[in-house]
């Protein structure tokens, strides 16, 4: 026998002494496998908005009242219900709000039993479907004994009935029925959804990603892929200035630059002295912050200097931008540089044959002989926010966050995940892209975009982390960019031309990924997957298609869009109330459920106002789905194949164990 087997014959000696430890994990694994599948969760374009974030997170898409529900049924009223839920959801809160009703203590003491025993019930019904390993690991340290107990005892057997009553009680008297409570609620929402995927755009516009971002780090289980959005401040964090300056100008469009600079220290200081000296007093409407009515979070007093602020970085972007699209020929970006077509002494601009009068023609830093470059104030201001965004601990934390668990798309058990469109020729055929010295298309083009991403932010070798950072920019904008998917982006004709024609964005062709099964089938291929019984889940659903009132689901549920527009600040009051779309994959199948628009929390927590839905799409499967049909049975299956020969090895060692004692 060689050197390298006995080396590792005494490694699985130590873990494995016999046959019989050896067959007992043989019997472990494959009890794994019979296991329904755990429920994954699908959410997508969260936009900063905390709150709406975190209540579906906490209702689980209405898969925590699907568990009541399931548990309950007719036994208890749609009140009890609804009061059962939104504790789940909000527990600190809902508990407060019900101590300060029940005054009376025996009162409280009585709804703190019953709650306990409801709670009890839903958590087992929740975990049922994991190991007993897995439950006991997902425990709260200070109850995890007391609640292990209560989910394994037998209120309802007479031996057992006197300890299982005198364990809640004793919590009762202690005063830490409360926090008990309160467990148990994270518990339910832990064990009724098992992963989360996020698909893209976590940041801009809404006020708050810094919490989202605190929130996904603290999951249990969560993987994401990169929405445009994502990848403009990946970008920006790695020190791409182009990327840093479109983040920016949507903050200060969307009014976050204060908390921006509250939330990860970014000094505003500069920007702000450039806007005053530059812009006070010449700032269009174009430029005013765009805020809802009933909008309280933000500070109206810093309106006017938000604009000037939005729009001195706004000029700045496009000549870094300029300057990019020069560096890059092969592109084909020139139509998007336009500061040389503007006639600065009639105020117009030349796009294509026709002339456009713009809106607002004062342009102080633009040198018409030289637009696109930056004046001395100008560079000194992008030189230290760019090294404000180096040196901020809490956004490179997050964005670290992002690179590690985030990717331009995802295989996960049989579903293709990915933010926006594979590039597609009209023919249906897989777009070829130029990525410097190479052509990629389909999968090879998301790999390399990803490859030079993470170069953009990882790498230390000067010349490749500019090609990265480079590329950032490029998978935020160019139209060859898979999470794009559009022909152009018309910054400037929206900010200053105010002839409609002009702010077009067309949509590239590959919006027929819902309406051609072939072309379906064809990207499943791609990526590995098999053209019966996988899905391609996307966010793009274009807002023409949802106002047509046609369904998020395509060529027979292969295809399945996400639309959650009531995420996003700013937007219509029509668009702001239209449904929310959210997926659950469960051990049943895909559920695409449409969600009435989120309130607030207090409204919830108060009126018990819970999300109302109907189903979308339910796709049921023929036999329900077990650990074995998932990419975690796969890799258990591989291991059990393996452990025919493990077991011949654990009987070399067990010889090996005897004739060393002989010896």
């Amino acid at each position: 026998m060689e050197n390298a087997d006995i080396k590792y014959l005494k490694v699985l000696a130590t873990q494995y002494p016999n046959i019989a430890a050896a067959a007992t994990e043989i019997v472990n694994l494959k009890a794994i496998l019979s296991l329904p599948k755990a429920t994954e969760h699908f959410i997508t374009d969260v936009h900063g908005e905390y709150e709406q974030f975190r209540h579906v997170m906490c209702n689980g898409s209405g898969a925590v009242q699907r568990k009541i529900e399931d548990e309950f049924g007719s036994s208890l009223g749609i009140p009890e219900k609804r009061t059962l839920a939104t504790l789940i959801y909000y527990p600190e809160l809902k508990i407060k709000q019900i101590e300060g009703r029940l005054t009376q203590r025996e009162n409280l003491e009585d709804w703190y039993k019953v709650t306990i025993f409801r709670l009890i019930r839903v958590c087992k019904n929740a975990s049922s479907k994991y190991t007993r390993s897995k439950v006991r690991k997902s425990l709260p340290k200070d109850f995890a004994y007391i609640i292990e107990e209560l989910m394994t005892g037998r209120p309802d057997v007479a031996d057992q009935e006197a300890y299982y009553n005198e364990i809640i009680n004793s919590v009762i008297h202690t005063g830490r029925a409360a926090q008990l409570i309160i467990d148990f609620c994270y518990l339910v929402r832990r064990f009724t959804v098992d992963h989360l995927h996020v698909v893209g755009d976590i940041f801009d516009r809404g006020p708050y990603p810094h919490l989202i971002m605190d929130d996904l780090m603290t999951h249990h289980s969560v993987d994401i892929q990169w929405g445009n959005h994502d990848i403009l401040w990946m970008g920006a964090a790695a020190g791409s200035v182009p990327c840093m300056c479109n983040m920016l100008r949507i903050s200060a469009r969307y009014g976050n630059l204060a908390i921006l600079e509250d939330a990860y220290g970014i000094n505003m200081i500069p920007l702000m002295r450039l806007a005053i000296d530059c812009y006070q007093g010449h700032t269009s409407k174009t430029f005013n912050v765009h805020v809802r009515d009933d909008d309280k979070e933000y500070d109206r007093d810093y309106a006017e200097m938000d604009a000037m602020m939005h729009k001195a970085i706004t000029i700045i972007q496009f000549k870094v931008e300029g300057q990019l699209i020069k560096k890059h020929p092969e592109w084909n970006m020139k139509e998007r540089l336009l500061l040389d077509k503007i006639d600065y002494k009639q105020g117009t601009i030349k796009l294509g044959d026709k002339e456009y009068p713009l809106n607002d023609t004062y342009f102080p830093t633009i040198d018409p002989k030289d637009p696109y470059k930056l004046t001395q104030e100008e560079e000194d201001v992008v030189e230290r926010l760019k090294n404000s965004f180096l040196g901020s601990e809490r956004l490179q934390r997050h964005i670290r966050f992002l690179y590690t668990k985030g990717s331009l798309y995802k295989v996960y058990n049989g579903n293709l995940l990915y933010h926006g469109c594979v590039p597609l020729n009209e023919d249906g055929s897989f777009m070829k892209v130029r990525i410097f010295d190479k052509t990629y298309s389909g999968k090879a083009l998301y790999d390399i975009l990803e490859h030079y991403a993470r170069k953009g932010y990882y790498s230390i070798d000067p010349q490749e982390k500019q090609r990265g950072e480079d590329i950032l920019w490029f998978i935020w904008k160019n139209k060859h960019s898979p999470v794009f998917g559009k022909e152009r982006m018309a910054t400037f004709e929206r900010y200053f031309i105010d002839a409609t024609e002009t702010h077009e964005e067309p949509k590239m062709l590959t919006t027929a990924i819902f309406e051609k099964e072939e072309i379906v089938d064809k990207i499943l291929k791609e990526f590995g997957l098999p053209v019966q019984g996988a899905h391609i889940i996307k966010r793009i659903i274009f807002r023409s298609v949802v106002k047509k009132g046609e369904s998020p689901v395509k060529c027979g549920g292969k295809a399945v869009g996400q639309l959650t527009v009531d995420f996003t600040k700013g937007i219509s009051a029509e668009d702001r109330h239209r449904r929310l779309n959210t997926l659950i994959y469960n051990s049943y199948g895909l559920v695409l459920a449409a969600h009435e628009p989120f309130t607030s929390m207090e409204d919830t927590v108060l009126n018990e106002t819970c999300i109302h839905s109907h189903i979308v799409m339910e796709q049921n499967v023929v036999k329900r789905k077990t650990v074995n049909d998932t990419d975690t049975g796969k890799v258990l299956r591989r291991i059990l194949r393996n452990w025919k020969n493990c077991c011949r090895r654990i009987e070399v060692v067990c010889w090996w164990r005897s004739s060393e004692k002989r010896i």
